[in-house]
């Protein structure tokens, strides 16, 4: 390209970028939102899990206990769990699982849960009537089940010790020595470049669709819509300059976005790296560069794909109900290569349009450079990039774009 259509396709991208981050709302979605979500989700969600099971620890509930005899230890744990119980001796229950007519009990919320609990000879039978659907049921239930572990604990201890045995030694025959994260080989930064290389794929790919969709439609639906796309076309400008502009434009706009979610990830890892509860990444450089080029590629291929079928598009509206649901062919295999092992993975699957982008994010963040990999992600990326612009420049040539939208 030539020094003029260089500069004709960056004054046509400047004057994009400019009346597309004119309203403010624009600013907060290319900005805020990405900047914020990840620390947002990776700080307040745990805050807020952690306030519910508060809350859940607070609640006093009230439970029945329907048995044939009760032992004492049992009653007195039941006590200390924040439950009151009430206690129903039945001498005959038939069917321990069988609700019956306690289930409009549960179910009216008269009581959170019915423990049903009866002896034969040295084993004891029990079940709990529960609602999943309360919370307060399911917390009881929770807490039923909690109480009921720890006796049977102290039952089988008390067995063992009359039998004469020593209880550590068999309940216990076989221990790990030492330390049990000391066998694991694996870096703490590998680990956590694993932990994050089963969502961070999933995220970016997404985020770099969904980013695009709206500078795509504006900057050609648009366009047509408002009358404005002939007098580009007027310009003394080829239709590969104008798509050039228009390209480097939302390619811009959708890199900020994926750039600054980038660093609100960081920010979030660096939050959580420093409570232990996930760390750093350890990444070679040359991670780091291919996990840089590989976004650009899968970015260069999904904004020509989504500005060739924006200008395929009569209005805005039309624009929106094609680019919209096409994200399905971002997520489907994003979801589909989160299941994929890669221990001794085939190579093919770095060939699949979208998986190949994935799966190479998901190898790089755990820091393996596979050489035969990188050749067919990269190979099969530029090909798809290729088919994707020149579909594109086949819209942006088409003569029926500047004919009335009637």
């Amino acid at each position: 390209m030539s020094e003029g259509g260089f500069l004709r396709v960056r004054a046509i991208a400047k004057k994009e970028i400019v009346e597309f981050s004119r309203d403010w709302r624009t600013i907060i979605a290319i900005i805020v939102i990405p900047l914020l979500m990840f620390p947002l989700l990776f700080i307040l969600f745990p805050v807020l899990l952690e306030s519910e099971a508060a809350e859940l620890d607070a609640l006093e509930l009230s439970i029945v206990v329907q048995t044939d005899g009760i032992p004492e230890n049992l009653a007195e744990n039941l006590s200390l769990s924040g439950m009151n119980y009430t206690l129903e001796l039945l001498p005959n229950l038939t069917s321990l699982s069988e609700p019956g007519q306690d289930i409009e009990r549960v179910r009216g919320s008269s009581t959170d849960a019915i423990l049903r609990i009866e002896s034969n000879e040295d084993v004891w039978g029990y079940a709990i009537i529960h609602m999943s659907t309360s919370e307060r049921s399911n917390e009881a239930r929770s807490r039923i089940l909690s109480v009921l572990s720890v006796w049977e604990d102290s039952e089988i201890r008390e067995r063992i010790e009359q039998g004469g045995l020593d209880v550590k030694t068999t309940l216990d025959p076989l221990r790990w020595d030492g330390e049990i994260a000391a066998g694991d080989v694996a870096t703490s930064g590998e680990q956590s470049g694993m932990i994050l290389s089963m969502f961070i794929p999933l995220v970016l790919a997404i985020w770099t669709y969904s980013s695009a969709i709206q500078p795509s439609i504006d900057m050609t639906a648009g366009e047509r819509e408002r009358g404005t796309l002939e007098a580009l076309l007027s310009l003394p400008c080829t239709r590969m300059e104008l798509l050039l502009g228009k390209w480097l434009a939302v390619a811009t706009i959708t890199g900020v976005g994926v750039l600054l979610q980038v660093f609100g990830l960081l920010f979030a890892i660096g939050y959580l790296a420093s409570s232990n509860f996930i760390g750093v990444p350890q990444l070679s450089i040359v991670s780091i560069s291919l996990i840089i080029v590989s976004i650009m590629l899968f970015a260069i291929m999904v904004v020509a794909f989504e500005l060739a079928l924006a200008m395929r598009s009569h209005s805005v509206k039309e624009a929106g109900s094609i680019l919209a649901p096409a994200l399905m062919l971002i997520l489907f295999p994003a979801l589909f290569t989160q299941l994929i092992n890669l221990d001794g993975i085939e190579g093919f699957w770095f060939a699949i349009p979208v998986v190949n982008i994935l799966l190479a994010l998901r190898e790089l963040l755990m820091n393996r450079v596979i050489t035969e990999h990188v050749i067919i992600w990269a190979v099969s990326s530029v090909v798809y990039a290729s088919l994707a612009a020149y579909y594109a420049s086949r819209q942006f040539n088409r003569e029926d774009i500047v004919t009335s939208l009637s």
